[in-house]
């Protein structure tokens, strides 16, 4: 989770929403990603997404089974959707996402679907450093105004 914090800080400084992602497996980091939707013109460009798309290109896969993605913000239901799809076995959030959390703040897509592959999960993990990274960020884009 560190390093996804590292990567959230990386996209702050980038002017954009400080959101980081590492996949791990068996200890090893595979990728990693940060929000870079602005910088890409693409609104898909998420934090996880970059993450994933980076893993299965190493990978050669986009099956990525066994692995756990370290994120420091509740997945949105695009990456929520991303995570099952790519066979992910576990998630780790910092903070919980109240207007948008995909896997228990407002959605729950993680385990809607009983046919659907399941992603295990945890939220809290280094909670208050990543939701007081993100309220400053924000804070500071609306002093600009």
């Amino acid at each position: 989770m560190r390093r996804a914090i590292v990567l959230a800080q990386q996209a702050s400084k980038a002017d954009e929403v400080p959101i980081g992602a590492v996949l791990v497996r068996d200890n090893q980091l595979i990728a990693e990603g940060y929000n870079q939707s602005i910088a890409l013109q693409d609104a898909s460009a998420h934090a996880e997404i970059n993450c994933i798309r980076q893993a299965g290109l190493k990978e050669k896969n986009y099956r990525l089974p066994e692995t756990t993605l370290y994120a420091t913000l509740e997945p949105c239901s695009m990456c929520a959707g991303a995570l099952i799809h790519a066979r992910i076995k576990r998630l780790v959030f910092a903070a919980y996402d109240e207007k948008a959390g995909a896997v228990c703040s407002v959605h729950q897509l993680l385990h809607s679907n009983p046919r659907q592959h399941r992603v295990d999960w945890r939220g809290g993990l280094f909670e208050m450093e990543c939701a007081q990274l993100l309220s400053q960020f924000f804070k500071e884009k609306r002093a600009k105004r």
